[in-house]
């Protein structure tokens, strides 16, 4: 077993959760009691982490809303991870995909400067964009495989050829979809390693969740959640589990983080983010 997977799997166990929360922080949209400093976002990750920290088993940072802070927002993030108790993964979000030396860079900034347990990764230009990653043995990495946006479709339904001399003997059909061809090129980067290769798989689509874990039985599953509770999360709590027990990460951001804009948001944070632990304990695993 990787040492992420390790990791995960007994922040897990600990807090009896699958929960991650997403810390999509937007500086102008922290409640009134916080606004005035003048870098509020730092205080206001705090208070999430120190009221959620039982009741999870990662946390994740989409890079995106701290580079539109500026460099306010790098320090904080900077700052804001290592508020991260260190036996709780840190996810940072930022669907690199590139290759070489900037995928190196990438890779080192991740892993070292901010001190990601694990990235999420864009497959689209291949292994290069991959690989470097995984040579940090201890960390792992989460690749797209199939999204919620509207436009998913596009790209990742589009059918392409099996190659059996590369695929794994799962996939049963001439042509897969191209979600199902990342999925099994996944398997091959995980078992290469040494570091752990998840995938990013939406709960919006139990269905091809369902294909994906096939294709995928060890693979771990990061699993966005974008709306309110409802049979999506049934779908990521059945589909999401590997074939060894490792529970699913289930992402989720604003419904928790800002359950309250006022001065009581870090209870009500607490107060959703329990709400969403005790909906996937009622459904098992836990």
């Amino acid at each position: 077993m990787s040492a992420f997977i390790e990791k995960l799997a007994q922040a897990q166990h600990k807090n009896r959760s699958y929960l991650c929360i997403g810390l999509d922080i937007v500086a102008a949209h922290t409640p009134l009691p916080i606004q005035p400093y003048d870098e509020p976002m730092l205080p206001f990750a705090r208070a999430i982490i120190e009221a959620t920290r039982d009741l999870v088993c990662a946390y994740k940072a989409n890079l995106g809303f701290y580079l539109a802070e500026g460099a306010a927002g790098m320090i904080a993030l900077e700052r804001i991870v290592r508020l991260i108790p260190p036996d709780i993964p840190i996810i940072l979000d930022g669907a690199f995909g590139d290759v070489g030396r900037t995928a190196e860079a990438y890779a080192r900034g991740a892993f070292e400067q901010f001190r990601a347990d694990a990235v999420t990764l864009s497959p689209y230009i291949g292994s290069d964009a991959i690989r470097p990653f995984l040579k940090y043995a201890d960390r792992g990495v989460f690749v797209t495989a199939r999204t919620s946006n509207e436009h998913a479709w596009e790209l990742q339904h589009l059918e392409v050829e099996v190659q059996p001399a590369i695929d794994d003997r799962r996939a049963n059909a001439l042509t897969l979809h191209l979600y199902e061809k990342v999925a099994l090129m996944a398997n091959r980067w995980h078992a290469e390693g040494p570091g752990a290769c998840g995938l990013v798989v939406s709960a919006t689509a139990p269905e091809e969740m369902q294909r994906i874990r096939v294709l995928s039985p060890q693979l771990p599953f990061l699993i966005p959640i974008l709306g309110a509770q409802d049979s999506d999360l049934a779908a990521a709590v059945e589909f999401g589990r590997t074939r060894d027990g490792l529970g699913p990460v289930i992402s989720v951001s604003h419904s928790v983080i800002y359950a309250s804009r006022k001065a009581d948001f870090a209870e009500a944070a607490r107060a959703a983010a329990l709400q969403w632990v005790e909906q996937m304990r009622s459904l098992g695993g836990l």
